[in-house]
């Protein structure tokens, strides 16, 4: 029988405080899922109270509040070893974040949901004059559509698998493909395309033989190929291929869009007296504050000391929550104040101007670590003259130009961008001829760099960017 022995072994991690874990929470989320965070701790905190809007004559009042609570709250924290007291309370956050999440969940599932293409296919299918058996056949048949419109199994292959005669599928998707979007629960692109060309009366057009017979050369724009075996002219072919680019080659996609997601900015950016003013938006955040009425029944010596114990960890961890706001607001504010500084030509002339920008130069000055700037600006926004801009979006590497200027990769793609969209369209650029240009400009590039900004941007290869 083998022996039992017993080891021992040492090991270091590093675990965070529930203060600690909190405060990164609260610098790293969003502002409206601040507002949810928030909630839920005044929900659980009952020494927490929302301060009410108050003229600016009061400015002094609040401030004087202020200073006489602090003094109030060292007094308490000498009770007893706060720190040492609350790392002990280790569940405390970890249930509330619990509540949090179902909170949020709660309200994204009371959003209101879009249609879905297979719902809205449904409705016309039950409201058509197809007979039951038929309306099956037709819930089978849109029940492997995808998002974009296209069947995902052929009706040979439902057939197969269920025993169902392939004549009356065929049937009846003949019938949905009359349904509203116009393509949908086509078999491929090709019949799809071809759906919508009978719909506007253009069954045996020009249009409708290139798609039907020479889509793969029309895919490469192959233009001279599709005008000699059609008997035509390449002008005509690229007028045709003009007029079948306008046809829709994804129906079910405008029922799959994301539902229109609204930005908060955290901040806003814009020009006062010829300078650039940084503001925070601060009044979307409920302004908090410790309660009268429990500082009152903790100052009164008649309660039991647990009660004391209880009004004291929770003003403790109402005092910390406001101190991880504020310390939330600052560092946003003074990242975005850099930023600002060294982006002011992105200010005064648009994506153009963006400058090479790392985290590592800002966190070097507002003082904190690289991760502190990363959670700072993580889902946050910012209003600019120029549109609304994720912070993240200010922070890129870059290059050195001849002159010794610094451009970021952004600004190259926008002069990239610039140069097909003023190209001749007979003769469009080559990548090579791109990196030519730059050179001319004083920004060196390699030729790979060039394609894969190219990809990014979503322009084709020359090749099948020409016109004829």
């Amino acid at each position: 029988m083998a022996g039992l022995s017993q080891h021992q072994s040492l090991s270091q991690s590093q675990v965070l405080a529930p203060q600690l874990q909190q405060s990164l929470q609260i610098l790293q989320v969003p502002m409206l899922e601040l507002r949810t965070l928030i909630q839920v701790e005044l929900d659980g905190n009952p020494t927490l109270e929302m301060e009410d809007h108050e003229p600016e004559s009061k400015t002094e009042d609040k401030q004087r509040d202020a200073e006489e609570f602090d003094v109030e709250f060292d007094r308490l924290s000498k009770l007893d070893d706060e720190w040492r007291d609350y790392m002990a309370q280790s569940t405390n956050y970890v249930r509330r974040s619990t509540e949090d999440d179902e909170r949020r969940q709660f309200f994204f599932d009371s959003l209101t949901k879009n249609e879905t293409l297979q719902e809205h296919l449904l409705e016309q299918l039950r409201s058509s004059e197809l007979s039951k058996d038929d309306v099956q056949l037709g819930e089978l048949l849109i029940g492997n559509t995808n998002d974009t419109g296209f069947l995902t199994v052929s009706p040979d292959d439902i057939a197969a698998n269920t025993g169902l005669e392939i004549a009356d599928l065929v049937r009846v998707l003949e019938t949905i493909q009359t349904f509203h979007p116009v393509g949908v629960c086509s078999r491929d692109l090709r019949e799809c395309l071809l759906i919508q060309l009978k719909r506007i009366g253009k069954e045996g057009s020009l249009e409708w033989r290139i798609v039907s017979n020479h889509i793969e050369d029309l895919g490469k724009k192959r233009y001279p190929e599709i005008a000699r075996r059609c008997g035509t002219t390449v002008d005509c072919i690229q007028r045709a291929a003009n007029f079948i680019a306008t046809l829709d080659p994804k129906p079910g996609q405008i029922f799959s869009a994301d539902p229109n997601n609204y930005v908060l900015p955290d901040v806003t950016v814009e020009k006062v007296s010829g300078a650039w003013q940084v503001t925070l938006n601060g009044d979307q955040i409920p302004h908090l504050r410790i309660s009268n009425t429990y500082k009152d029944l903790m100052a009164q010596t008649a309660n039991k000391e647990d009660v004391r114990d209880y009004i004291r960890d929770k003003i403790r961890n109402g005092k910390f929550l406001i101190k991880s706001i504020h310390q939330r607001q600052q560092t946003i504010s003074n990242i975005a104040h850099e930023i600002v500084k060294r982006q002011t030509e992105f200010l005064e002339r648009g994506p153009s101007g963006l400058k090479p920008m790392t985290m590592v130069q800002i966190a070097d000055i507002v003082g904190v670590h690289e991760t502190t700037v990363s959670r700072a600006i993580s889902g946050k926004y910012m209003s600019t003259p120029h549109g609304v801009f994720e912070m993240k979006y200010f922070f890129t590497p870059g290059y050195q130009t001849a002159g010794g200027e610094s451009m970021s990769n952004t600004s190259v793609k926008g002069v990239i961008a610039e140069m097909v969209k003023s190209e001749d369209g007979k003769n469009p650029l080559s990548d090579k001829e791109i990196v030519d240009l730059l050179e001319e400009k004083g920004i060196p590039i390699a030729r790979r760099t060039v394609a894969k900004y190219r990809n990014e941007l979503n322009i084709l290869p020359s090749n099948m960017r020409k016109s004829y």
